[in-house]
């Protein structure tokens, strides 16, 4: 019997009604003979506002503590800082609180699974055996103890696992960061040998630009491990960069999908389709990145790019190119106009 790993994220959980679409999809996937395993985000917003709120309590309150700095605030509030020796307790008490999000996801679910005949049980990071170092709010995993979830899965169980969460030698709880729940279903997804890892979110697969920006975007059917972490690393939220480091030393097919349509996702493995422009993205104001593997080859693609350049009177101050990426630096802002035609003229 096969193991299939279900990753769903905030939006996907964010209200009952939703959690019934999850449910469904996730029994789905169960009757095809499969175990299943699933890790949940907090619903919604909820992350975002629990650090909101202890940011206030740590701003209301600072002149309790003369050790506490503006900076300080900041790192709480930045979900991605390290530990210091001046606010450790603090940072600990973050985790315990963001941890909480996710808890009620899954033991929500868990319930409605239970409800509708399906048997099932919740964890948490610690009772999956999910061990991390000792960091704060960007936790690394060490090492994931199988034993309980394998016992479960064992009983016909399907399996929910609270993601963005672990524990450490100090049995403390832990988080792992933005986009730490992709983090987790990957990692079990290899520590359980999975088949496959699916991530649901609300958008149907990877697209070569923001849709949202570019109507004419299409959805990639196919990338490879390297150009997902290169998409990823240049902002696309889709998948974490890390989700796919740990996909491809593991070789773990993951497949992004969305969980309101049963269109076809985007699947993301070692197969490499050599020249072939996948995306474009727009980092930051002023950079654009094209992904695909063997673009430094694509010598009429590199031509042609910087004709658009050219004819756009757009001054370049860099301009680098790797084996599967070329990023433009500009001076200036770069609009999504001439995203678009990037985009447009590019992508065939």
């Amino acid at each position: 019997m096969d193991t299939i790993v279900m990753k769903f994220g905030g939006s996907s959980v964010a209200d009952n009604d939703k959690l019934k679409i999850v449910a469904q999809k996730i029994i789905d996937m169960y009757n095809k003979e499969n175990n299943i395993v699933v890790i949940l985000s907090a619903q919604g917003k909820t992350t975002d506002k629990l650090i909101n709120e202890a940011s206030q309590i740590i701003e209301e309150n600072t002149e309790y503590d003369k050790n506490t700095k503006n900076s300080d605030i900041e790192k709480c509030s930045s979900n991605t800082k390290k530990n210091t020796s001046t606010n450790l307790e603090i940072f600990r008490e973050m985790d315990m609180l963001l941890s909480s999000g996710e808890q009620i996801s899954i033991s929500k679910l868990s319930i409605l699974l239970n409800k509708m005949g399906y048997k099932s049980i919740s964890l948490t990071g610690w009772q999956a055996g999910i061990l991390t170092d000792n960091t704060n709010q960007n936790a690394i995993i060490k090492n994931i103890d199988t034993t309980r979830i394998l016992q479960e899965l064992g009983k016909r169980k399907i399996v929910i696992i609270a993601g963005f969460q672990g524990y450490n030698e100090n049995l403390d709880i832990t988080t792992l960061g933005r986009g730490g729940s992709d983090t987790s279903a990957i990692a079990i997804a290899a520590a359980l040998k999975a088949k496959e890892c699916y991530i649901f979110s609300d958008v149907d697969g990877v697209y070569t630009a923001d849709p949202n920006k570019i109507p004419e975007a299409k959805k990639i059917p196919a990338l490879s491990y390297n150009e997902m972490m290169e998409i990823s690393s240049e902002g696309a939220k889709v998948l974490h960069n890390r989700c796919a480091e740990i996909g491809d030393k593991f070789k773990i097919p993951i497949i992004t999908k969305s969980t309101f349509n049963n269109k076809a996702g985007t699947i993301i493995t070692d197969i490499i389709e050599e020249n072939t422009i996948k995306s474009v993205v727009k980092k930051d104001i002023s950079r654009i990145s094209i992904v695909g593997n063997g673009i430094i080859r694509n010598y009429d693609f590199i031509k042609n790019l910087l004709d658009i350049i050219q004819k756009n009177k757009l001054e370049m101050l860099e301009f680098n190119v790797s084996e599967s990426k070329i990023s433009v630096d500009f001076k200036g802002i770069v609009d999504d106009v001439f995203l678009k035609k990037v985009h447009n003229i590019i992508i065939k």
